[in-house]
């Protein structure tokens, strides 16, 4: 099993809309492609210095092929969406990490 996690830093001005954007729409996008198992929603407990949040979101995924096709496939597209969306007011970074 892979779990291919999503932190991002999000703004204050953004951070109501940028969740309810992830929940109806985001999540249910790349949960429809049809790569994944489960998923989770997160907000890390730690206040950043500048005000801003953090949250992740864990995708799970049967195999390291399936990811694979995941990032060919679909991931620029879904990635360019939340870009165009939120520019520089919702920064991410990926890690994929495999459960044992």
């Amino acid at each position: 099993m892979i779990l291919y996690n999503v932190t991002i830093n999000v703004s204050p001005e953004i951070e109501s809309d940028f969740i309810q954007w992830m929940r109806e729409t985001h999540i249910p996008e790349v949960m429809a492609t049809g790569m994944f198992t489960e998923h989770k929603f997160l907000r890390l407990l730690h206040e950043a210095d500048d005000g801003s949040t953090n949250y992740a979101v864990q995708f799970f995924t049967e195999s390291m092929e399936r990811m694979q096709d995941y990032e060919k496939n679909f991931a620029p597209t879904l990635r360019a969406k939340t870009l165009e969306r939120y520019q520089d007011k919702a920064l991410a970074f990926r890690t994929l990490l495999e459960i044992l």
